[in-house]
C-alpha cells in the first residue's frame, strides 16, 4: 500500500513536460516534503542577473552561489515560496528573462556542486519528491522510485505560452519555443549532469495527459512497487 512506502521519489524532464506541478500534487498527497531543485538554479540566475554579473564568468558565479542562501517554504498543493537571501521572489523566479538564462547558471560544475550539496542535505532528513533534471542520475541516485517526464517540443512550448499568459507576462509562441529547444540542448549536452533519464527511471510522456492523469499514473506506479518491496 502507499501509505507503507519508503523512500524519496525523484522526478526529472525537461522544461515543460510538467514535472514540477507533478511533484507538487504527489508531495502533498503522499505527505512528503516537495523540493523544486529548478527554483533554487532559478533564484541564483535572478540574483545573479540582478547584480550585473556576467553569465560566463564561472568563478564568479560559483562565488555567488556559496555565498547565497536559498530557502524553500513548502505550502502544499498551493506551491512552493522561494526565499533568496530572506527575500520572497517566487513570482520574480519565473519570468522569462530568468527562464532564458538559468541554463547557463545550472551548467556550471561549482554551481551545482553547491546547490547539490543542499539539496542532499534537504533530502537526509525528510521523505522528499525532488523534480529537477539529475536528480535520479546525481542528486538521489539512490532513490528508490525515479521517473523522467517527458513531452513534445510543441506542446511544452504552449504550456509555457499559456503560463506566461497567466501571469500577465507578454510571450510569443515561436519565441518560446526556439528558447526551450536552445535549452534542451545545453541541458542534454553540458558535461556535468546532462539531461537524461536515470537507467532504472519509468519515462513518461505527458503530451497527451493532464497532470490529474500523470498523478494517478505515478501514484499507482509506486503501489505496486511498494507492494513488491
Amino acid at each position: 500500500m502507499i501509505e507503507k512506502m519508503q523512500g524519496n521519489i525523484a522526478i526529472d524532464g525537461p522544461a515543460g513536460a510538467g514535472k514540477s506541478t507533478v511533484a507538487r500534487l504527489l508531495a502533498a498527497r503522499l505527505g512528503y516534503l516537495y523540493i523544486d531543485t529548478g527554483a533554487m538554479y532559478r533564484a541564483l540566475t535572478w540574483k545573479a542577473l540582478g547584480l550585473g554579473i556576467d553569465l560566463e564568468d564561472s568563478r564568479r558565479l560559483v562565488e555567488l552561489a556559496e555565498g547565497t542562501s536559498i530557502r524553500l517554504e513548502d505550502r502544499g498543493e498551493g506551491g512552493i515560496a522561494v526565499y533568496c537571501d530572506g527575500e520572497e521572489v517566487t513570482r520574480a523566479i519565473r519570468r522569462s528573462e530568468v527562464s532564458r538564462y538559468v541554463s547557463i547558471v545550472a551548467g556550471v560544475p561549482g554551481v551545482r556542486q553547491c546547490l547539490v550539496k543542499l539539496q542532499r542535505k534537504m533530502a537526509a532528513s525528510n521523505r522528499v519528491v525532488m523534480d529537477g533534471r539529475d536528480i535520479g542520475t546525481l542528486v538521489l541516485p539512490g532513490a528508490p522510485y525515479k521517473f523522467f517526464l517527458t513531452a513534445s517540443l510543441a506542446e511544452r512550448a504552449r504550456r509555457r505560452y499559456q503560463e506566461l499568459l497567466a501571469s500577465g507576462q507578454e510571450a510569443d509562441l515561436e519565441t518560446i519555443m526556439e528558447e526551450i529547444r536552445q535549452r534542451d540542448a545545453r541541458d542534454s549536452q553540458r558535461e556535468v549532469a546532462p539531461l537524461k533519464p536515470a537507467p532504472d527511471a519509468i519515462i513518461i510522456d505527458t503530451s497527451q495527459m493532464s497532470v490529474e492523469d500523470v498523478v494517478a499514473r505515478i501514484m499507482s506506479l509506486i503501489a505496486v512497487t511498494g507492494q513488491q518491496g
